[in-house]
């Protein structure tokens, strides 16, 4: 069936806001041959129509049975450099993450077809995100590196790659999976190391803000015709609807989600949301720390202030649900927003994806996305002055997931063959389009994903695409992104940050700034346990310097 027949029949069919939850439209769909069914494609059927229809938007979460059915189906590019059987005996151990059964859970449905056609058999490590880091340091430190593959983002690759732990990719690897169809912020420097190249993307990490439409626009109880543009705004409409009723679940109405406990070092990015509007100068690359010096400035005013609007909210009763001092971004994600709770917050594309295909997920057809909230003033760290100017800086947090291959692997050919093969097929062209589009734990990074009509024609609202999309790319391609470093012990940067952040949240600190103060001299702590002068050279070079 083509494309636009495909979109006609389904704009006859649905409503645009109850396209994804209309199950009974999407059953009479069924009928149409092939569209939604798992068989054999049409001849003029593409795998990425095919797989974009499994298990089909409006039908709930995807099973193990539809990621095992999505990687038999994208194993063509597998088949064309290795032959059936080919690693047979060959076993290999994948470390990763288990987040809300995704990343590892996913993989290893999506592997399963893999593994068959190769006889190769891969054992895996599954971690808490909050235990990621821990263990991945523990076993850098140790010298007892004992997996093949991982899953990991580019902030550490000052961590592995610097230190020769990871295998360089070959060129055939390159050529399977298009390297070329990345976004520019995810090409080279990223991924790579002295020039050697180790990373497969299979994310483009950055975070956009969700928000509730129904909480905006006239007679909205937040008062506010449009959603929030600074962060100002946010704190205001939160203070603002204290007391009042959300309109969906009839609950207490809650503003913004600040998740005010740690996770293992990622909870950071959510201070780093609100501090990059404040500090990200338009004419400085830094926004961490001095590029001379590696002096902290997340004590400079601009952070502080994101610091202390936390604990403007946190001091009005009302403003956050009860507990969120135990609340963790996972938290905020998927048990408060994405269930009803609480009208906007800043996350990954999770968010986005989930908002229509999750089971979970009631506000799929009150959500709306843009990039970073922006700022009424901006610090300049180069003059030490507030500039009473506009200022937005998207986040570009953790630089996206990718999957690389350890050096255990480098001196046996047919297992470092077989490594890359695995890895290779999750980031593989098709598949990565089905991951962006269905919950996976990774948003869109490719170029070749953000062609609407395929969102549309596997039942995506274009309205609700093209804003979703949309916050991704007007975040990746912003002049003035906040570019994460990759230094050696930033997520030990981070890790101490939240730290110091629950300690002031909870009252331990007398005041933001003192709370800031306690970070910075825990950063330079661990710069002088690291190297200064070889911090100083690496953070020059991430930040292109």
């Amino acid at each position: 069936m083509k494309v636009e027949l495909y979109q006609a029949a389904v704009q006859a069919t649905l409503s645009r806001r109850r396209m994804l939850q209309g199950a009974t439209a999407l059953t009479a769909l069924a009928l149409m041959p092939k569209v939604m069914g798992y068989g054999p494609a049409m001849a003029q059927d593409s795998v990425r129509a095919q797989i974009l229809q499994i298990p089909g938007v409006g039908k709930g979460s995807p099973t193990d049975a539809d990621w095992q059915k999505v990687g038999e189906l994208c194993l063509d590019s597998t088949k064309a450099n290795v032959a059936e059987g080919e690693f047979a005996g060959v076993e290999l151990t994948f470390f990763g993450i288990n987040n809300n059964g995704l990343h590892n859970i996913l993989f290893r449905g999506l592997l399963k077809g893999w593994e068959t056609y190769t006889g190769a058999k891969i054992n895996w490590v599954d971690l808490a995100q909050a235990d990621y880091n821990p263990r991945l340091q523990q076993s850098i430190a140790t010298g007892t590196v004992d997996f093949d593959i991982l899953a990991m983002g580019a902030p550490l690759e000052g961590d592995t790659a610097s230190k020769g732990l990871l295998d360089e990719m070959p060129d055939w690897v390159k050529t399977q999976i298009d390297m070329d169809d990345y976004v520019n912020y995810l090409k080279a420097p990223v991924g790579t190391w002295d020039g050697k190249t180790y990373r497969i993307s299979i994310d483009g990490d950055c975070h956009t803000f969700a928000y509730r439409t129904d909480y905006f626009g006239e007679g909205a109880i937040s008062g506010m015709a449009e959603p929030p543009k600074t962060w100002q705004e946010v704190n205001a409409y939160s203070k603002a609807i204290v007391g009042k009723t959300d309109p969906l679940t009839g609950q207490p109405a809650v503003g913004y989600l600040d998740p005010l406990k740690g996770w293992g070092g990622f909870g950071f990015y959510f201070l780093e949301n609100r501090a990059a509007a404040y500090v990200k100068h338009p004419s400085d690359p830094a926004w961490l720390f001095d590029p001379d010096t590696m002096k902290p400035r997340v004590n400079n005013p601009g952070w502080v202030q994101a610091i202390q609007d936390v604990m403007d909210l946190i001091a009005t009763p009302g403003a956050y649900p009860a507990d969120q001092i135990n609340a963790d971004p996972g938290t905020t994600a998927f048990s408060q927003f994405l269930a009803g709770t609480g009208s906007s917050l800043m996350w990954w594309g999770d968010v986005g994806s989930n908002a229509r295909t999750s089971d979970t997920s009631v506000v799929g057809d009150v959500v709306g996305f843009g990039i970073n909230r922006g700022s009424d003033k901006v610090y300049n760290a180069q003059t030490s002055a507030w500039e009473e100017t506009y200022n937005e800086s998207p986040n570009m947090a953790f630089l996206g997931w990718g999957v690389y291959v350890t050096n255990r692997v480098s001196a046996d050919e047919k297992k470092r063959k077989a490594a890359w093969s695995a890895a290779a097929h999750l980031g593989g062209k098709d598949i990565s389009l089905w991951m962006a589009a269905y919950p996976s734990g990774f948003q869109p990074y490719r170029n070749s994903q953000f062609q609407y009509d395929e969102w549309v024609a596997a039942g995506y609202d274009r309205a609700f695409i093209e804003d979703y999309l949309g916050s991704n790319l007007d975040s990746y391609n912003h002049p003035n992104a906040a570019i994460e470093p990759r230094i050696p012990g930033i997520f030990q940067y981070y890790s101490v940050a939240e730290d110091e952040l629950a300690k002031g949240y909870s009252g331990q600190y007398k005041s933001a700034q003192e709370t800031a103060d306690a970070i910075a001299a825990a950063w330079e702590k661990i710069t002088d346990q690291i190297g200064r002068d070889a911090q100083i050279k690496l953070y020059k070079a991430s930040l292109g310097m």
